[in-house]
């Protein structure tokens, strides 16, 4: 989707804020507590994570967005959205949706608020919708956030699973504005197909085999990937959709000054990168040290400092995102001009937000160690 010729209407990214848990685990950890038949090296070297953060007992996906959206709001100035969009595959409750407790908890009254499923893509599937709103004039300001808690659904017995996967939360405030600012939303690409739900599912617990019947094999309890095949998929679609979007935005690939992949596997984003023709000075993550968040993923990397740091406002941006689904989206936008700040999973779950004069504060990296 792409804005008319100029002036070009447009969202633009004005608050960016993130959220993850104090507990740091490395890779002996995550071998040592599920008896895994691998070591640091193997996982080092066949994903690139060295570690990642998992949620404390009692902390839930709802926390950690709430904590990112207070983030982001606070990044952009502290205005109120006309709306806000959650892109998560771990809710706090199969029912009622997540996201306007989310809204309730951060002082945001009765806005609208809705919960958004697209597993891996679901940040840039909020995205798309939220820059679609905003181009139509349905809303002004929008808050989409992506949070996730997969070491709730990940059975720590599974080599294939269980060195991948960290909990955390990362947010965007969109606003109104045009194609020509820092943040702004140039064009996106959506893509699904079902024919391919079996690769990355959670087989238990919905209708289709209710919770009240015992599973036939107790591992369909968790979430459950077959990996060589969802690395062939995830390669060839995020390369066609980041094609795709990057033919709607006009943009040579050589011109793309930030390239951020969803944080899968960094034989993925290298496999991705070089299709595309994006040289590795502009390819950035941090699955080394947050591992893989699902669709907290890329609003991770727009928040973190490090990158915030070697990219310049306005600079050609290229996101791209693959999921289960099979789901998969891009999206090309100029660098934020927002200066990114994090907050700490809240402890008081009920009480509508008060702001607090102090602000939030610059992510800065944990040292607590588990």
């Amino acid at each position: 989707m792409r804005p008319p010729d100029s002036p070009e209407v447009t969202a633009v990214v004005t608050g960016i804020g993130a959220c993850l848990p104090d507990r740091v685990v490395d890779n002996d950890t995550v071998v040592a507590r599920g008896a895994l038949r691998t070591d640091d090296t193997w996982i080092r070297e066949r994903t690139g994570i060295a570690r990642r953060r998992h949620a404390g007992p009692g902390t839930s996906t709802g926390d950690l967005a709430v904590g990112a959206g207070r983030a982001a709001l606070a990044s952009a100035g502290r205005p109120r959205p006309d709306l806000l969009l959650l892109a998560t595959s771990t809710p706090d409750h199969p029912c009622p949706a997540t996201a306007p407790a989310v809204a309730h908890r951060l002082g945001l009254g009765t806005i609208p608020a809705f919960d958004l499923a697209a597993v891996c893509s679901g940040f840039l599937y909020g995205l798309a919708t939220a820059t679609a709103l905003i181009r139509g004039a349905a809303c002004a300001t929008v808050l989409v956030i992506g949070a996730d808690t997969y070491t709730t659904i990940v059975d720590p017995a599974d080599r294939e699973t269980a060195p991948i996967f960290g909990d955390g939360a990362g947010a965007v405030l969109l606003r109104l504005g045009t194609a020509g600012e820092p943040g702004a939303v140039i064009a996106t690409d959506l893509g699904a197909d079902g024919s391919g739900g079996d690769l990355i599912t959670v087989p238990y617990g919905g209708s289709r085999h209710p919770r009240d019947r015992p599973p036939s094999d107790p591992r369909d309890r968790h979430f459950r990937m077959r990996g060589r095949e969802v690395y062939a998929h995830a390669v060839r679609r995020m390369t066609r959709s980041a094609d795709a979007v990057l033919r709607q935005a006009e943009w040579a690939p050589e011109s793309v000054g930030a390239f951020v992949g969803h944080q899968a596997n960094q034989r993925i984003l290298d496999s991705v990168a070089d299709r595309l023709g994006i040289p590795p000075a502009h390819r950035h993550g941090n699955i080394r040290e947050l591992g893989n968040t699902a669709a907290a993923s890329i609003p991770l990397v727009l928040a973190d400092p490090g990158v915030h740091r070697s990219v310049a406002p306005g600079e050609r941006t290229l996101l791209t995102a693959f999921g289960g689904g099979l789901t998969w989206a891009s999206a090309a936008l100029r660098w934020p001009d927002a200066v990114p700040r994090a907050e700490a999973p809240p402890t008081d779950r009920t009480a509508p937000d008060t702001p607090d004069p102090t602000g939030s504060q610059p992510w800065t990296a944990s040292t607590t160690t588990s």
